[in-house]
């Protein structure tokens, strides 16, 4: 099947940013998307009551595509004891539950599939975010586990070198991605992301910074594919044909080091044919010296690689990255930067975002975005204040 989405044309006006798009046999009530933000409140992987209104205050706000944040292949690609999980068939129906207050809302439900590969068995952010050791147990019952990596290269100073994956060790790792999309396509969701961005497992297979093997997965750039491409043509063989799948990369590890840009150029005309809709582009992931380390982030900073990636390839791509106005993403779109625009933080801080950009960009129309419960109160007031 062909994906179906069509691209902004220049100077369309703000209803290309709120009209509805169609990839593959879905469609999305808009172009605007909310990122995969890790809160790490899970439960031995199962999403809680904490999980329910977070997605759900998300969904309510208007987006056309809420992803559920990243859920781990296994334990051992947990980041931290918080993490999400799909490694297991007990936590389809908390992720079950989190598509259906997504889809009732109005929204499309996506899902991002991870392991951690050398940044696992780490503290939560709030908690100091290094690698976890014997105060973590004590404090909190929450001591470190063995983590692997294509190569045992350790994250940072201070964090634990990795076991080196032995090829028996990839297989069943592929194997569990497996399962966890077949999971994921029981759960109800409508998209589901392949993670390879950020210096995770996928990501440190793909660039030379996290892989130096000898063998058949390491060397040239075509063997550092070769995991995450076999791994994503599970996911398209296994996810209904009528939908799409993304996977996230990152479009470059830094300035002038590890992967680069034509590397995800040329890892993306691989991921189109084997059917993979869209590229979702970040950067980074890896620690690097101050030289090498990307421009200071402003809004929009990863745009250019999304756009290079959607001409040269072809392939329908996400911008995100401090992406904070509604004129900035219609520009983003309209000049051919991507074919959609994912948010994040902003969304943390205005969870109505999308909505009362809606209003501002569209007028009265706008209020189309809010659930009906807000929107009856709220426009009523933006008439009497004279919008």
């Amino acid at each position: 099947m062909t994906t179906n989405i069509a691209a902004v044309p220049a100077d369309s006006g703000a209803h290309a940013l709120f009209g509805p798009v169609q990839i593959r046999d879905l469609q999305l009530r808009n172009r605007l998307v909310v990122s995969p933000m890790a809160t790490y409140s899970a439960v031995d992987g199962h999403a809680t009551d904490w999980h329910v209104q977070h997605i759900g205050k998300l969904a309510a706000g208007g987006a056309g595509l809420v992803f559920v944040e990243q859920s781990s292949v296994n334990l051992q690609g947990r980041i931290t004891h918080g993490c999400l999980g799909i490694w297991d068939d007990a936590h389809v129906p908390g992720l079950a539950r989190l598509t259906q207050v997504i889809r009732d809302l109005g929204a499309a439900s996506a899902i991002q599939i991870a392991h951690s590969g050398r940044k696992g068995s780490s503290q939560r952010p709030w908690e100091g975010g290094a690698a976890l050791g014997d105060a973590d147990l004590a404090a909190r019952g929450e001591g470190p586990w063995e983590i692997c990596a294509p190569s045992p290269i350790a994250f940072d100073e201070g964090w634990p070198t990795p076991t080196g994956m032995s090829r028996g060790a990839i297989d069943q790792v592929v194997e569990d991605y497996r399962a966890a999309f077949i999971r994921a396509r029981d759960a109800g969701f409508d998209v589901c992301e392949l993670h390879c961005a950020h210096g995770y497992l996928m990501h440190s297979f793909l660039s030379p910074l996290g892989n130096q093997r000898s063998d058949e997965y390491g060397g040239s750039r075509q063997n550092r594919m070769r995991v995450p491409l076999r791994t994503a043509a599970i996911m398209r063989e296994v996810w209904p044909d009528d939908l799409p799948c993304f996977v996230r990369i990152s479009s470059v590890d830094g300035l002038g080091v590890g992967w680069q840009l034509e590397d995800s150029i040329a890892f993306a005309r691989e991921l189109k044919a084997i059917g993979i809709d869209v590229v979702d582009c970040s950067s980074g992931g890896f620690k690097l010296p101050a030289e090498n380390n990307l421009v200071a982030r402003t809004p929009g900073f990863q745009l250019p690689f999304s756009e290079a990636i959607r001409k040269e390839t072809g392939i329908a791509t996400m911008g995100v990255g401090l992406i904070r106005t509604g004129e900035f993403a219609l520009s983003a779109l309209e000049q051919g930067q991507c074919d959609l625009v994912a948010i994040g933080r902003e969304l943390l801080w205005n969870p109505n975002w999308v909505s009362q950009v809606a209003v501002e960009m569209i007028g009265a129309q706008g209020w189309a975005s809010w659930p009906d419960q807000y929107g009856w109160w709220l426009k009523r007031r933006w008439f009497q204040q004279g919008s």
